[in-house]
């Protein structure tokens, strides 16, 4: 911890900043002070204008009132090169990565031209293995799993070598292991001198790391705290200004297990798609009507390959290697998929989960109008939207899943992090799927949404639907799941009651250890 006391400059001092977006006070007269060697926890519920906040520390917006000082000056910061020259850097929790690009040639875009790229590969490899964060500086972005490209990131980050990095949702991606392993890092940097700005909903982490904390509730500040002198519970409830929901959790009906089941994957294998991807060999798995199973490991595993396969992302070679709800369907593609009754959600909200430049509504209609999409057209020959039946169901989903939006129908880029992933979740239960796939559902999400969500998984499978989450979120898993199973290097574990699953267990299983299938019993 650092030993700075309150008389020392403080390296930021912002008083009053505020940031307007039409009638929208995004920010209001926000005041927050960092000094030198601390890690400082910003908190609050999606849309509390946090990521508002930040963004205007690295010059991405500008502020309406409200000065910024830095290391004691009063200071303009125009643009993010203005802010890396005076030594703010930032991770974003939406990362800026060409996938086309190697991890070396992102870094280099940040970084002085002149540097030649093999010196600039040579770096990043170094610093990540000094830092934990290893990475393979040729490797292909778009080959590399979201914890892989987090890496880059922070690493890039680290490369400019900054007085204070602001950190978004760091951890919303990387397991328990990988969180660990990036602490170490952080309270090595602050012991270095470098100050911390950390935006995360994971209360017990931030209790765990940082010094201070300020937090914001609809783009005010409402309280400066110690975290550490504070509970997850205490903390969650300045954030929303009331308790968090209590998720319940039924166990799954009697004789639901002797019912068909409405998902089944056999024998899925597929070579990997580059050269940086997983092969999946030989996955076997079944979800019956009314249970959620579970799917953990550590990223990079062959977890979104799965999901592109199960999705109809990409196609099998056979129509029985998957199963919806009784119909061979592997060699059938999303829109069909869809019609037999299944719904999924990405990991990667903006950009595959949702197209950033459309609005909500063309968002909605292009996941329904394979299933329901007469619903939302009108006229005779020629076909035009129904933009009212649109917006209409929009605004149930909004109210459903308690999404913050700036419009009645603002584009999907508009909204924060946690925002998006409510709208997208609350899309697709809007249909009442009997089969639900979605892979990492509350990354990024604050502890009230998330309760929410988990509830609303919960809820659709004791209605009969199957439920399949894949989650890096072991607290998650436990929580919510009535069966869990592992991925390490593109296989499949046996699916684990919950009753005899421990975190010693799924950790081994994780690590490629007690991971074999049974031979007795058949398919999980």
């Amino acid at each position: 911890m650092s030993s700075l006391t309150s008389t020392d400059q403080p390296l930021l001092d912002v008083r009053r900043i505020t940031k307007t977006f039409g009638n929208l006070v995004a920010c209001d007269a926000i005041d927050l002070v960092i000094r030198a060697g601390e890690i400082h926890a910003l908190l609050g519920e999606n849309g509390a204008g946090k990521s508002t906040f930040v963004k205007m520390l690295f010059g991405s917006l500008q502020p309406v009132s409200g000065e910024i000082f830095w290391k004691g000056q009063s200071v303009s910061i125009s643009s993010p090169a203005i802010a890396r020259s005076l030594g703010i850097g930032m991770v974003f929790q939406h990362f800026s990565l060409f996938d086309s690009l190697t991890a070396a040639e992102n870094i280099a875009l940040s970084l002085d031209k002149s540097i030649p790229l093999s010196d600039i590969a040579s770096r990043a490899r170094d610093i990540g293995e000094a830092y934990g964060l290893p990475l393979d500086p040729d490797a292909l972005v778009g080959d590399l799993s979201v914890g892989e490209r987090q890496r880059i990131e922070i690493v890039r980050c680290l490369l400019q070598e900054p007085d204070l990095i602001i950190l978004d949702e760091p951890t919303s991606v990387l397991t328990p292991q990988e969180a660990d392993r990036l602490f170490v890092t952080l309270e090595r940097l602050r012991a270095e001198g470098k100050s911390i700005l950390y935006i995360s909903h994971r209360l017990e982490e931030v209790k765990r790391l940082c010094d201070r904390a300020t937090v914001l509730r609809h783009g005010k500040v409402v309280a400066h705290c110690d975290p550490r002198q504070e509970t997850a519970a205490s903390l969650a409830r300045m954030m929303v200004g009331n308790d968090i929901q209590i998720i319940h959790r039924d166990p799954p009906k009697e004789g639901g297990k002797d019912a068909k089941p409405l998902l089944e994957i056999a024998g899925l294998s597929q070579p990997p798609r580059g050269p940086f991807s997983t092969a999946l060999r030989d996955m076997r798995l079944s979800v019956h009507g009314g249970e959620i199973v579970g799917i953990a490991g550590v990223a990079g595993n062959g977890q979104s390959e799965f999901f592109e396969a199960v999705s109809g992302e990409v196609l099998q070679i056979a129509p029985e290697i998957v199963r919806i709800g009784g119909v061979a369907a592997g060699r059938a593609g999303i829109s069909r998929r869809r019609e037999l009754g299944a719904a999924f959600i990405p990991e990667e909200r903006l950009g595959h989960g949702a197209v950033p430049e459309l609005p909500l509504t063309d968002n909605l209609f292009l996941s329904r109008y394979a299933t329901d999409g007469q619903a939302f057209l009108r006229g005779g020959g020629l076909k035009v939207l129904a933009q009212n039946a649109l917006q209409s169901a929009v605004n149930r989903i909004v109210k459903t899943m308690d999404v913050r939006k700036s419009g009645e129908n603002p584009d999907a880029s508009a909204l924060s992090g946690g925002n998006l992933q409510k709208f997208i979740i609350g899309r697709e239960l809007d249909r009442k799927p009997a089969v639900l796939v979605v892979n990492q559902p509350t990354w990024g999400v604050d502890a009230g949404a998330s309760a929410h969500i988990r509830q609303s998984l919960i809820n659709l499978a004791r209605g009969g639907a199957a439920v399949l989450i894949i989650s890096q979120d072991l607290d998650e898993l436990l929580e919510i799941c009535d069966r869990i199973a592992v991925m390490n290097h593109g296989t499949l574990s046996d699916a684990l009651p919950i009753s005899e699953v421990t975190l010693e267990r799924i950790g081994l299983m994780m690590g490629g250890a007690d991971a074999g299938r049974e031979t007795a019993g058949g398919m999980v």
